[in-house]
C-alpha cells in the first residue's frame, strides 16, 4: 500500500496546457529523461486526475498530476540554515549527507523540494555533492538564477573550500592542469588530475586550483581549496591524484572499491574504519562575488562542521 505523503502531486498551469504529458513531466522534473518517464507513465505510476493515462495525454489547464514514487527514499540529514537572502536569492549552510537536487531514488528528502515547500519556488544556482556542506544559493526566479549560474562558470565568484585529507599537507600546491576520465578503474564515474606539465596527451578538461595548508597533521591534514575553474569532481579528484585523498570519500578515497560496497548497501567495518569519517570532509565555507542585480559585493562564510572533525583531534 502506497503511502500518503510519499504521494507527489502537481496541478496544471496556464502556461502547460495544450503540453504532452511525458513532455510536460521531463521539462518539469529533469532527473529523469523523457523516456523515463514514459515507462514510469506505463508503469501506471503517472496518474492524471486519479485515472492511469498514456504518454501522449495533451495536458489541460486545472488537471492534477500524481506521481507515486517506487520505493522509500533513503535516510538523508535535513538540516539547513538560510544564512543570506535578499529579493532575488537565499544562501544556505547545508549539511553534509544532503543531496541538493532530485536524483536517483531521491525526491521528497532533498533540499531544493524542501526549500519548494518552506520558501515558494525555487532555482537552484551552485550545485554540491549530496556529501558536501556548506554553502549553496538559491535563485528566487528562473532568469535570475540562470545568470547567477553564468557568473559560477567564470571567475566572477571566489569560492572557497576546507578539505580534511590523509597526509601531512604542509606546502601550497597551485595545480593546474586537466581532469581525465578513468574508464580503465573499478568506478566508471571516477576521475583523475594530471598537472599540464606531465600532460602531452588529447582530451580533458583544465582544471585549476589552489590548494594551502590550514592545519598540516602527521596523519591527516586540513586543507583550504580554492578553485579556479568549476568541473566534476575537481577538488577531490585533484587531491586525490596529488596523493592527499578526503577522509571519508568513499570515490576518491584510498581504496575506491568501497564506493561499489557503499553503492550495494554492503560496506564493512573494515571500510568504515580506513575511511574515518561518515561522509567525505569537504565544505564549501566561503563565497564571494559581486550581486548582478544591485551591484553590491555579497560576502558569505559559514564555519567548519563538527562532523569534519576526526574524534582523535576533538
Amino acid at each position: 500500500m502506497v503511502e500518503t505523503e510519499r504521494i507527489i502531486e502537481s496541478t496544471v498551469d496556464e502556461q502547460s496546457a495544450g503540453q504532452r504529458l511525458d513532455v510536460w513531466l521531463s521539462r518539469r522534473f529533469t532527473y529523469l529523461s523523457r523516456r523515463q518517464w514514459q515507462d514510469t507513465i506505463r508503469e501506471g505510476r503517472i496518474r492524471l486526475n486519479g485515472e492511469k493515462t498514456r504518454c501522449s495525454r495533451v495536458l489541460q489547464a486545472g488537471e492534477l498530476i500524481t506521481f507515486i514514487p517506487d520505493r522509500a527514499e533513503p535516510h538523508v540529514d535535513m538540516r539547513y540554515e538560510i544564512i543570506y537572502e535578499d529579493d532575488f536569492l537565499y544562501a544556505v549552510n547545508k549539511s553534509g549527507n544532503l543531496p541538493c537536487h532530485p536524483a536517483g531514488p531521491f525526491f521528497h528528502n532533498t533540499l531544493w523540494y524542501d526549500m519548494n515547500q518552506r520558501c515558494g519556488k525555487v532555482f537552484i544556482i551552485n550545485r554540491l555533492d549530496r556529501e558536501t556542506s556548506g554553502i549553496m544559493l538559491l535563485g528566487k526566479t528562473s532568469d535570475f538564477a540562470a545568470k547567477m549560474s553564468e557568473l559560477f562558470q567564470t571567475d566572477a565568484i571566489q569560492k572557497k573550500y576546507y578539505a580534511r585529507v590523509y597526509g601531512r599537507f604542509d606546502a601550497p600546491i597551485h595545480a593546474d592542469g586537466f581532469l581525465l576520465d578513468e574508464p580503465t578503474g573499478e568506478v566508471r564515474k571516477k576521475r583523475r588530475f594530471v598537472m599540464a606539465y606531465d600532460y602531452a596527451g588529447i582530451g580533458g578538461e583544465s582544471a585549476e586550483t589552489l590548494l594551502l595548508p590550514v592545519e598540516p597533521g602527521v596523519e591527516h591534514s586540513l586543507v583550504e581549496a580554492i578553485p579556479k575553474t568549476g568541473r566534476l569532481h575537481q577538488i577531490r579528484a585533484t587531491l586525490c591524484s596529488l596523493g592527499f585523498p578526503l577522509l571519508g570519500d568513499k570515490l576518491y578515497g584510498p581504496d575506491e572499491t568501497a564506493y561499489l560496497r557503499f553503492a550495494e548497501g554492503k560496506m564493512t567495518d573494515a571500510d568504515r574504519a580506513l575511511l574515518i569519517l561518515p561522509r567525505q570532509a569537504l565544505h564549501a565555507w566561503s563565497l564571494e562575488f559581486r550581486h548582478p542585480a544591485t551591484g553590491a559585493t555579497v560576502k558569505l562564510s559559514v564555519p567548519i562542521p563538527p562532523d569534519m572533525i576526526p574524534a582523535s583531534t576533538h
